[in-house]
């Protein structure tokens, strides 16, 4: 059987440990729709809604030239203040990385 001293001596026994212990810090949410934000975790819920702040929200969108018929993928960024998340979109949140 594996040793889970690390995960339990840092406070993680359950997964929402791991974003409860990224409040107040910056984070990386991946949503549905090629959507990516990376802001400030404010609140959280157990659906994984989130309150973040100081958000940028990066949009992956695919296009296709009429002409050519080619694919052409571009990406467009905005900035928010304060930007409510509700979970039921949310793929991945990464916390920021502990050293």
């Amino acid at each position: 059987m594996e040793d889970h001293a690390p995960l339990e001596s840092s406070g993680i026994e359950e997964p929402l440990d791991l974003v409860r212990l990224s409040l107040d810090e910056r984070i990386y949410v991946k949503l549905r729709g090629d959507r990516e934000l990376r802001g400030k975790l404010h609140a959280y819920d157990g659906h994984l809604n989130m309150v973040l702040g100081d958000v940028e929200e990066t949009i992956t969108v695919v296009d296709i030239n009429d002409e050519t018929m080619e694919e052409v993928i571009r990406t467009v960024k905005r900035n928010c203040e304060m930007l409510f998340v509700r979970g039921d979109g949310v793929i991945l949140v990464s916390p920021p990385s502990r050293t």
